[in-house]
């Protein structure tokens, strides 16, 4: 009987996981069982990290506006500064709020000293 030559294909999907894993260390990037199993870890790993990276810029967007904010009035914080932001529906995302209060500290003192008059008027003239 003849020698049955194997085909590529289960060869060309090994060559694919190992580039894949061809930066990881060890036997994670030799043994084709451990880099299947490395390469499910790192997808596993990334997707939830992306959503964690989504949370992390979020606080650290609140925490700058709320520093700043912070700063100029005693009595005022971030949660009254974007309630007041909703009341006089003014649509800023806090990446950009954030950018404002890094790059130009008076416009964010100005936006809010604004948004307080108006909502302050708001208040006074319907308690009269």
């Amino acid at each position: 009987m003849t020698r049955i030559k194997r085909g590529y294909i289960a060869r060309r999907r090994r060559t694919k996981i190992r580039l894949f894993a061809s930066s990881f260390r060890g036997a994670h990037s030799r043994l084709t069982r451990t880099i299947t199993q490395q390469k499910i870890r790192a997808l596993v790993s990334a997707h939830r990290d992306r959503d964690k990276q989504k949370r992390n810029f979020r606080r650290l967007w609140i925490t700058r506006i709320n520093a700043v904010i912070r700063e100029r009035g005693v009595s005022y914080n971030y949660s009254k500064f974007i309630h007041d932001l909703y009341k006089r529906q003014l649509l800023l995302n806090r990446k950009i709020l954030a950018q404002i209060a890094i790059s130009n500290i008076d416009c964010l003192y100005m936006i809010s000293t604004e948004i307080r008059k108006e909502v302050d008027c708001k208040e006074y003239t319907r308690i009269i």
